[in-house]
C-alpha cells in the first residue's frame, strides 16, 4: 500500500491508502555499563517533580484508568460505528475520547506503563548530559525523518538525506529525498511555532503544508483538510473493496474538534495513554489525502513536548512501528472493530519502553565515542591536532562531507584539508563511500553506525 497516496475516483472524490506500521523487543538499556541512567532517573524527578509523576499511573486515575483482572472483554462500538453511506460502502465514525466504558489495565499493563515511563525520563535526563544536545538531536531527528518515510514509500536513506544536506549532489534527480527533508523540516517548524502557539488543527495543517510542499503529494491540497472521502486498502481497490473507510468530511470535522479538546483537557490519564489514544484516533479520522501517517508519528513527539514530558524530541517510534507493521495495522483496526483500546495501549507503551531505552543508550556510546576520537586526534596528529579537532566537530553537524566543504566550513586551506581528511581515513574515522578518484565523499561512519539501525 502507498501511504495517504490519493488516486482520482468519480464524482470528485478520491481514494487515500495509508501504510502505518512496528516493533518489540526486550529492554536493553542494562546491557550498559554506565552510572548514568541513575544519575539522570534522580535529574528527571528533580526536574519534572508533579510532571514526572504524570508518566505513572496514579490512584488519582479511576475515572478513566482502571485495573482490570483480564482484558478479554471488549466492546463492539466502544470506539465508533460503522454507517452506511448512499454510495453502498460502510464509513467509520469514532467516538470522541477517552474511552466509555473506561481503559482497563490489568497488573501487567500497569507495571508496563511504569517502565516505559521510567525509561521515557531517564531517555530524557540522558540527553541532557550531553556535550552537545543539539547535536545528538540533529542526527535522531534525520534517523526518524528517513524512517517515517520508508513507511510512506519513499526509498532514501540515512546516507542520502546527509549528503543531500550537505549539498553533494543534484537534488533535482532526487525527489525521495526532498521528501525526507521536508518531513525534517515540518519537524523543527512545528517545535518552533509551539513555543509560542497551542497544538491545535490549525497549526497541524501548517505543519502538514511544510511536510508536502512541492513533492509527491503536493497536488493533494497541502496544508488542507480533505474535503471528499478517502480510503485505506490496496493500491488500485475501490472505496467498496477497502480494509478501512475514514468518516466522511463534515463528520471527520466533528471528530477533529473532538480530538483538539481532548489533548488540550485536564485529563487524568497518564500522559503516555493519552498520546496513545491520539494517535490512534488521529489515524482513523484520516483528515488528509495524503501524508496522514507521517503527521499522525509527529504528533507524538508534539504532544510529548507540550506536555513537558520531553524536553527535546527524542522519542520517535518508526522503527518499532516498521517492525512490527502487520501488528501496528491489527491493533489499530482492532479498536476500530472491536473497542480493542487496551491493547493497542499496551502495545504502544511496549514500542515507548524499547525505543527509549534504544534511544538512552545511543546517547550514552555518542558520549563515549565523542572522547575517544578527540583523544585519538589530539594523541596522533601532532601539529594538526588543531585543526583535526575543528573538522571533528564539523562531522557531527556534516557525517558526509568531500574536501570542499571541510576546507569552507573550518576555514582551513583545500591541501591542509585534503591532507587532513587522508589522516582521519587512516585512523579509521572517515571512510570514502563513492570508490571514485575524484569527487569523493566521506563518511563519519563510526558515528553514522550509531543510527543505523532500521528494518
Amino acid at each position: 500500500m502507498i501511504a495517504g497516496r490519493a488516486f482520482p475516483y468519480v464524482s470528485g472524490c478520491a481514494i487515500a491508502t495509508s501504510q502505518p506500521c512496528g516493533d518489540g523487543r526486550r529492554s536493553i538499556f542494562n546491557s550498559v555499563k554506565i552510572t548514568a541512567p541513575i544519575i539522570v532517573l534522580i535529574a528527571c524527578w528533580r526536574q519534572y517533580g508533579r510532571n514526572f509523576n504524570s508518566l505513572l499511573p496514579s490512584g488519582n486515575n479511576k475515572n478513566h484508568l482502571t485495573r482490570a483482572s483480564n482484558l478479554s472483554s471488549t466492546a463492539i462500538g466502544r470506539a465508533g460505528r460503522y454507517i452506511s453511506q448512499p454510495a453502498g460502502y460502510r464509513a467509520f465514525i469514532p467516538r470522541s475520547l477517552p474511552p466509555d466504558p473506561p481503559l482497563q489495565l490489568d497488573e501487567t499493563g500497569h507495571s508496563l506503563l511504569s517502565e516505559a515511563g521510567i525509561a521515557l525520563g531517564r531517555l530524557d535526563g540522558s540527553i541532557q548530559i550531553l556535550p552537545d544536545a543539539d547535536l545528538f538531536m540533529y542526527m535522531f531527528i534525520r534517523k526518524e525523518a528517513v524512517l517515517s518515510s520508508q513507511i510512506e514509500g519513499t526509498q532514501s536513506s540515512l546516507n542520502d538525506l546527509l549528503a543531500a544536506e550537505a549539498k553533494l549532489f543534484g537534488l533535482h534527480e532526487r525527489d525521495d529525498v526532498w521528501e525526507v527533508i521536508n518531513h525534517v523540516q515540518a519537524l523543527n517548524h512545528g517545535l518552533e511555532r509551539l513555543e509560542t502557539l497551542p497544538l491545535s488543527m490549525r497549526l497541524i495543517k501548517e505543519i502538514h503544508g511544510v511536510l508536502i510542499k512541492d513533492v509527491r503529494g503536493s497536488q493533494y491540497r497541502p496544508g488542507e483538510f480533505r474535503t471528499s472521502q478517502n480510503w485505506i486498502g490496496a493500491a488500485g481497490s475501490t472505496i467498496n473493496e477497502a480494509v478501512f473507510v475514514p468518516p466522511p468530511p463534515h463528520e471527520m470535522q466533528t471528530a477533529l474538534g473532538e480530538l483538539e479538546k481532548f489533548w488540550h483537557s485536564m485529563s487524568d490519564l497518564p500522559i503516555l495513554v493519552k498520546v496513545a489514544l491520539v494517535h490512534a484516533q488521529f489515524e482513523t479520522i484520516h483528515p488528509f489525502l495524503d501524508g496522514n501517517g507521517r503527521i499522525g508519528r509527529l504528533l507524538v513527539t508534539f504532544l510529548l513536548i507540550i506536555s513537558r514530558t520531553l524536553r527535546k524530541p527524542a522519542l520517535f517510534l518508526s522503527e518499532y512501528f516498521i517492525r512490527r507493521r502487520d501488528e501496528y495495522y491489527l491493533r489499530l483496526q482492532a479498536v476500530r472493530d472491536e473497542g480493542a483500546w487496551e491493547e493497542w495501549v499496551m502495545f504502544f507503551l511496549r514500542g515507548v519502553l524499547q525505543v527509549s531505552d534504544q534511544a538512552a543508550l545511543a546517547a550514552a556510546e555518542v558520549v563515549a565515542l565523542r572522547e575517544e576520537h578527540r583523544q585519538k586526534v589530539t594523541e596522533n596528529f601532532g601539529r594538526s591536532a588543531a585543526n583535526g579537532l575543528r573538522i571533528l566537530e564539523l562531522l557531527y553537524k556534516f557525517p558526509v562531507v568531500n574536501v570542499n566543504l571541510v576546507s569552507r566550513n573550518t576555514k582551513i586551506g583545500f591541501g591542509p584539508a585534503n591532507l587532513l581528511i587522508a589522516r582521519f581515513v587512516e585512523e579509521g574515522l572517515l571512510a570514502e563511500i563513492t570508490g571514485n578518484k575524484r569527487n569523493r565523499l566521506f563518511q563519519y561512519k563510526p558515528y553514522t553506525d550509531l543510527f543505523a539501525g532500521g528494518p
